[in-house]
């Protein structure tokens, strides 16, 4: 059973063009196959009732996936020593503020198709980021 607790988000309001680094450390052991274990960084806004996949990575290989909107301006990475998941956010708009999950689950080869959160059935409890223009 994996635990994921998700912490640097929840304070106060960003401004806009700023950074903010969210961190996800993990417990336990997955049990899914090691090609195609991947961690990833949803979010889901008021407007739309959907998780995004925002970025993800195979923490083996250590190959990423950005989603066009946050490309250029969002880095993924995983500490395996620590078994904890980053997301650096860099450039921040108003548009970025959304409830941030990470999760662990299943990703397919060259993320064709991009992470779905339905293929991961393990999540943090979820980070707020605001933006404020």
């Amino acid at each position: 059973q994996v635990k994921l607790v998700e912490s640097g988000g929840g304070g106060d309001s960003v401004q806009a063009g700023g950074s903010l680094r969210l961190s996800c450390a993990q417990s336990g052991v997955s049990g899914y196959g090691y090609n195609n274990y991947c961690m990833a960084w949803f979010r889901r806004t008021s407007a739309v009732n959907e998780r995004e996949g925002v970025a993800a990575i195979f923490t083996g290989p250590g190959m990423t996936f950005y989603a066009d909107s946050v490309k250029g301006r969002f880095t993924i990475s995983h500490d395996n020593a620590k078994n904890t998941l980053y997301l650096q956010m860099d450039s921040l708009k108003p548009e970025d503020t959304a409830m941030y999950f990470c999760a662990a689950g299943l990703c397919y080869r060259d993320f064709d198709p991009p992470p779905r959160w339905r293929d991961f059935g393990y999540w943090g409890q979820g980070s707020q980021v605001t933006v404020a223009s």
